[in-house]
């Protein structure tokens, strides 16, 4: 069942309009922009502490690295949840809610006296990361006009690339400082802030008039096929990594047994009028499912470099850790400026357009790797990286508007969760697809990791890498040009078109 318009739902946001001005929309925007960027930077900077925190709990690297993998997991899931929760509570108890979380968890995590603990924090962080991450995007595409949505995307998108990029530099020197604990800290003033900019700026209900429907109920079995499927595939692919091939198999099967009855669940549930968690129709409209396409090879991509290209300097190039900062700083800073200009254009350009162009880039990026030797200079590498980020500059701020655009309002929390889910889950898949590759390759060629020593080899297995990266963002294209809009909109079975506000 989705939420309907009352007559309440527009008081509520009428009395912030009077009450802010015209400016009140960019207001709510920043007020969730906080909070997003408070679990993205939980979710990147833990990783400076995994080193301090394997040594104090005594842990091994299997132990330690699901510290980031519980995290992920439950993020991932959660994001299923995020229309139920907005439908059921409204907009500002659910963002409260998660803020309140991911605070609990950060204090938790840094006072734990034992892993068990620090692992249980982690997990909740995740839950609180994964329901808050599609409420911009909805916000965004409910509470601007078209002509203001892609700007907006661009003030968001800017702002969220900063905590990735300055969370782990500033995490770093908390280590240094006071130890790991300080890490888990990091969100507490952020939390802070968004919750009192949430009981300022945020609407009890939703932008674009629509009530809490507190008739529905959330489709547990649904959820629990979801986080079965994920987890199989990620420790699937770990054991693929780990040289269990068999174990490897078995999980991967059952991810694709859990995806199944998930699937059949769904259609099930809408069959007989339930609420199921993910609202199938949504595949029915062209852009959208085209869209969820290029989001997941996107995520796979992304996540998967992001793992390769460090690894690719430190342990290819030779090159130091810090020296490996200086070099992708520039390219960080040349993102957030990318997002801004490609935000303006998506008020102007068509959205697969951009969407094209960033993916051409990124996969440009990728392919011009294999010209680097041993003896190369540096400044070739920055441009790539440079060229990289353009084209993630180009995508951030476009895809989810090209996706979402098509969609009746009454689907937008159900279009803004799925199409976050599907990139987190190619994400997560992306990073061991890498490893996995890799390693393959590196043996193929005679060379191993564990060797300190590199040599053309190596470099010869990460192009091979680099390459198969390249060529899923040429796959995606082909998705991507399918996001251009149909002469007349599709109509949706389940849910009717509803005139725009």
């Amino acid at each position: 069942m989705n939420p309907s318009p009352s007559p309440a739902a527009a008081p509520a946001m009428s009395s912030l309009r009077q009450r802010y001005g015209e400016r009140y929309r960019w207001y709510l925007l920043i007020s969730v922009m906080v909070g997003t960027m408070a679990s993205i930077m939980s979710s990147t900077v833990v990783n400076v502490a995994i080193p301090g925190l394997s040594h104090h709990f005594s842990l091994d690297q299997g132990r330690a690295q699901w510290v980031s993998s519980g995290f992920m997991v439950a993020m991932t899931v959660s994001m299923l949840t995020t229309p139920w929760l907005l439908g059921r509570f409204g907009y500002r108890r659910t963002y409260v809610g998660t803020m309140l979380l991911l605070l609990g968890g950060g204090i938790v995590g840094g006072l734990s006296p034992n892993f068990s603990l620090v692992l249980l924090a982690r997990v909740a962080e995740g839950l609180a990361a994964g329901v808050v991450q599609p409420i911009p995007a909805i916000i965004i595409l409910r509470a601007f006009e078209p002509h203001e949505q892609g700007r907006a995307s661009g003030l968001f998108g800017m702002g969220v690339v900063l905590a990735p990029a300055v969370g782990p530099s500033i995490g770093g020197v908390l280590v240094d400082l006071f130890g790991w604990r300080s890490i888990f800290y990091m969100v507490v003033p952020f939390c802070l802030l968004s919750l009192w900019l949430a009981y300022k700026f945020v609407p009890t209900t939703a932008p674009g008039g629509v009530t809490a429907e507190r008739s529905s109920r959330l489709d547990w079995l649904g959820l629990a096929l979801a986080t079965t499927g994920t987890l199989c595939l990620l420790n699937g692919l770990v054991e693929l990594r780990a040289g269990a091939p068999w174990h490897s198999a078995l999980l991967l099967m059952g991810a694709l047994a859990a995806l199944i009855a998930f699937i059949a669940w769904q259609k099930r549930l809408a069959g007989a009028g339930g609420s199921p968690l993910m609202n199938l129709s949504l595949f029915g409209y062209r852009q959208f499912a085209m869209g969820s396409i290029v989001a997941f090879i996107y995520g796979t991509a992304l996540f998967g470099s992001t793992y390769l290209l460090p690894v690719y300097m430190q342990v290819a190039l030779q090159l130091s850790a810090s020296y490996v900062g200086s070099i992708l700083l520039p390219a960080g800073i040349v993102l957030a400026m990318t997002i801004a200009g490609v935000g303006r254009l998506a008020d102007r350009q068509p959205t697969w357009l951009l969407v094209s162009i960033g993916l051409a880039l990124l996969a440009a990026s990728f392919a011009l790797m294999i010209v680097l030797r041993l003896d190369s200079p540096i400044w070739p590498l920055v441009l790539f990286a440079v060229i990289g980020r353009i084209g993630l500059g180009f995508i951030l701020p476009s895809l989810n508007l090209g996706s979402m655009r098509p969609l009746p309002k009454a689907l937008i929390p159900q279009g803004a969760s799925g199409i976050n889910f599907v990139r987190m889950l190619g994400g997560a898949a992306g990073v061991s697809l890498c490893a996995v590759v890799l390693e393959w390759r590196l043996a193929a060629h005679g060379d191993s990791l564990a060797n300190p020593a590199t040599s053309a080899a190596r470099l010869a297995a990460f192009d091979e890498v680099f390459m198969l990266l390249a060529g899923l963002c040429a796959l995606a294209i082909c998705a991507a040009w399918q996001l251009r809009p149909t002469k007349a909109p599709e109509p949706d079975p389940a849910v009717p078109p509803r005139p725009t506000r």
